[in-house]
């Protein structure tokens, strides 16, 4: 059984102000990896998934689920309720 793999990778990487290339460099892998990653056309491996939570200093949950991603204007609405 394949589910889909939902991430922020992108947001995140944004925020720090990283480029794919210096992301990729971090975690020891091809930019068109992170780019795929981001698409979701590829699934990481564990360590994959843990290497790049510790480049953002988050948990790996914060990065990835099972379950889509609210957008950030319904997290932002949630937050004013």
């Amino acid at each position: 059984m394949s589910r889909e793999i939902h991430n922020r990778i992108a947001m995140f990487r944004a925020d720090a102000g990283m480029t794919r290339r210096e992301l990729a460099e971090a975690v020891g892998v091809n930019p068109q990896t992170i780019g795929f990653l981001e698409r979701g056309d590829y699934k990481p491996s564990l360590e994959l998934a843990l290497s790049i939570a510790e480049v953002f200093g988050v948990s790996v949950e914060l990065l990835f689920s099972f379950e889509p991603f609210p957008s950030l204007s319904q997290a932002l609405q949630k937050g004013r309720e």
